[in-house]
């Protein structure tokens, strides 16, 4: 661990970084304010084995007005780009790769109905009294540069050391003040493999649905960067137990829970579902396709059903679930376009490859899959894979012995038929053409045939084959 009270910049920190905390020193001098490097930069060079790989966003906070000091910092550094926010009492600069953020130390308040405070002029401990957590209150004093005095109020490098997520005031005020921090809370923890002080997690259980005054867009921004950890299942598990997720995903609690009847029972859909999540995020870092993973199984709880013959069933389960993907995506304000139809996609063929893996697969059923699932078929056999979820080792290495055999039979099909993202050879115009007719049911029927017929293995995917094929419906229509 690094000396607890001070760092010397220059044997820290490559030259740029030198050169700008040396420049904002001087400019603190010269508009007679103290200035802090605070907040995330301090909290990750502290938790980093290798100091000096920093981050490129800096915070700094200054006794005095932000913006007076970011406008005699950007003269000195020269930088072309400064912008200034005066309502917020901030200001921004970019220079040479890096963000720098300024603001002057404050105290807030709030009212109960609302996250937006009133904020007056304070002191660097005010400031730091605002502050989320203990690790993101540590900061730097840039009055004796080049050594920087560690500020640390709260125990903040301890809890680093013991790693341990803790709010620096009472739990219950610091979440009523900006609930969007509980989230934060369990995205530090995910990200970090932190625990939460359990006085703080009460306080997160406590203070749950005060979520509801936080937009969705600022909530999703949390959630997805919880989705994007190494293994997200740890922050699910949080949400789950906090009750955060009952606020904005109640359909992934729905999940929770196994049913027994007749001495039968089936897997807790919840806990598959973050075990499949898991297995995806191995083996991609696409968002989306966690997203594909966390809703798969989503409408399990509306499908399930107890036949006394074959146990439980969730017939139907894939395609409620794709048609609920808008409606959650809608919800949840995330994005209405090619990737929600992408997640879409993926929930409603997840079945489809597993239907496949008997020894006998028939081409017909490969080329249909190929053209339903196009580009996406790589990612959807990535999401089935993981979707194998047994506690019997034999039986997850048995059906993964069988999806390698359809991912042969899927490259074989289409070496030979190119249906991946297959357009028909044969369009609306030649058909209207042929047979002298106007758009209407007439060519959406020839059409289709002509595409079951490729399908099927019937004719090969060609143009000639295809157009005298057409010609057959001559006798048809007249």
């Amino acid at each position: 661990m690094h000396n607890r009270e001070m760092v010397h910049f220059p044997s820290l920190f490559n030259s740029e970084i030198q050169h700008i905390f040396k420049t904002i020193a001087i400019a603190a001098q010269e508009v007679n304010q103290d200035a802090y490097i605070i907040g995330g930069f301090v909290r990750d060079f502290y938790l980093s084995d290798k100091p000096g790989k920093e981050r490129t966003d800096i915070d700094f906070v200054t006794l005095g007005s932000g913006i007076k000091l970011a406008e005699k910092v950007a003269e000195l550094l020269k930088a072309k780009q400064l912008s200034v926010f005066k309502r917020f009492g901030t200001a921004h600069i970019h220079f040479k790769g890096y963000d720098l953020e300024f603001v002057g130390a404050r105290k807030e308040s709030y009212s109960p109905d609302s996250r937006k405070p009133v904020v007056e002029n304070g002191t660097l401990q005010d400031d730091q009294n605002r502050r989320d957590f203990t690790i993101n209150a540590l900061s730097w004093s840039l009055k004796n540069y080049p050594e920087g005095k560690l500020h640390d109020p709260f125990g903040g490098l301890a809890d680093i050391e013991k790693r341990i997520i803790r709010t620096p005031l009472n739990p219950e005020e610091t979440f009523s003040d900006d609930p969007l921090r509980m989230m934060r809370a369990i995205r530090f923890a995910t990200t970090l493999n932190f625990d939460i002080d359990p006085q703080t997690f009460q306080g997160i259980q406590k203070m749950a649905k005060r979520l509801e005054i936080i937009s969705k867009e600022r909530i999703i921004e949390e959630l997805n960067k919880i989705i994007s950890s190494n293994q997200p299942s740890l922050g699910f598990a949080l949400l789950l137990s906090s009750e955060l997720l009952h606020q904005f995903l109640p359909e992934m609690v729905d999940l929770l829970g196994a049913e027994e009847m007749d001495g039968v029972g089936h897997k807790d859909n919840f806990w598959h579902t973050l075990k499949v999540l898991d297995n995806v995020s191995k083996v991609s870092e696409d968002l989306w396709l966690r997203w594909a993973a966390i809703l798969h199984d989503i409408a399990k709880p509306a499908t399930k059903r107890f036949d006394k013959r074959v146990g439980w069933t969730f017939h139907g389960h894939e395609a409620l679930g794709a048609k609920w993907v808008p409606r959650i995506f809608r919800r949840l304000s995330l994005p209405l376009d090619e990737r929600m139809k992408y997640v879409q996609k993926l929930v409603r063929l997840h079945l489809r490859p597993i239907s496949l893996v008997d020894d006998i697969v028939t081409d017909s059923a490969i080329r249909r899959l190929l053209f339903d699932a196009g580009d996406d078929i790589d990612d959807l056999m990535k999401l089935c894979r993981a979707d194998i979820t047994s506690k019997n080792p034999k039986k997850v290495q048995r059906y993964l012995d069988n999806f390698d055999k359809v991912e042969e039979k899927l490259i074989e099909v289409e070496e030979k038929d190119k249906i991946r993202n297959w357009q028909p050879p044969i369009k609306g115009e030649d058909i209207m053409k042929a047979f002298n007719l106007t758009p209407g049911k007439e060519v959406g029927l020839i059409k289709k045939a002509i595409e079951e017929a490729i399908l099927n293995g019937d004719i090969p995917n060609e143009y000639d084959a295809a157009y005298q094929f057409m010609l057959t419906f001559k006798d048809k229509l007249a």
